[in-house]
């Protein structure tokens, strides 16, 4: 199984021991050759993994993320590249690429959905792609089976997060602070209200991300969500030159 319905499915399958754990990767960063084994790793421990494509204004991301991919960049970084690398290393965990619209339109819409598929692509994250501009791509990867996941908001109105969720599949990523990734802002208490009622929406899973650095966050938030996805703190860990997988460990265990 591949696509939507594979990240789905891989998201469902942990509920009985918390929520699904999605960590985030920059491809390439921080040394290009280490990538696969880096992936490799953090499948042991990951039910999928986000992979981001680097981008020179990645404007949803923080100082920690705009870094690394401005780092992968200098490395050599390309879209083509990540396709490549992942044909290699053929994981079988899901893998859904955050990338900016940019990049996407530059490499083409019609070799994007063949290179999804050959090299283990199961979706995409696209920050920058308001709903009501999503219709083309989101058809093409629709009758290629794969993802287009969506991005909700706390300040996101009730009757756009029922129209966005119609659009969306693989899962809903529910952000959970206001502003970039990788903020020093604490979750806040109110957030479980907004994660409940776009899980009372959402007929796919809702995974949340930004601002989960620590094991209490996971647990101030596991029972409201389907997955939890860790970004910064991931990247900064293993620029410390810290284990990936034992600090996934840390979060749920």
């Amino acid at each position: 199984m591949t696509g939507s319905k594979y990240i789905e499915e891989r998201i469902k399958a942990p509920k009985a021991s918390g929520p699904a754990l999605i960590p985030f990767i920059t491809a390439g960063y921080p040394n290009a050759e280490d990538f696969k084994q880096t992936l490799f790793e953090i499948s042991k421990k990951a039910d999928v993994i986000e992979i981001g494509v680097p981008f020179s204004d990645p404007m949803a991301d923080g100082v920690t993320i705009q870094r690394s991919s401005h780092m992968a960049i200098e490395n050599g970084v390309t879209l083509k590249w990540i396709f490549n690398q992942l044909k290699e290393i053929n994981l079988d965990t899901p893998i859904v690429l955050m990338s900016y619209l940019n990049p996407l339109y530059v490499f083409g819409m019609e070799e994007l959905t063949k290179a999804s598929l050959e090299s283990g692509v199961d979706g995409f994250i696209v920050p920058d792609l308001p709903i009501e501009e999503s219709k083309e791509l989101n058809d093409r990867l629709s009758e290629a089976g794969l993802a287009l996941i969506q991005l909700v908001t706390p300040a996101t109105p009730k009757d756009r997060i029922e129209m966005i969720t119609n659009q969306s599949s693989g899962f809903i990523y529910a952000v959970t602070i206001k502003g970039v990734t990788g903020g020093e802002d604490a979750l806040s208490a109110d957030v479980t209200d907004y994660l409940k009622q776009v899980q009372e929406i959402a007929k796919i899973p809702v995974c949340a991300g930004f601002g989960i650095r620590e094991k209490s966050d996971v647990e101030m938030l596991a029972n409201h969500v389907d997955g939890i996805i860790v970004g910064s703190a991931i990247v900064e860990t293993i620029e410390q030159g810290n284990s990936p997988t034992e600090f996934l460990d840390q979060l749920k265990n």
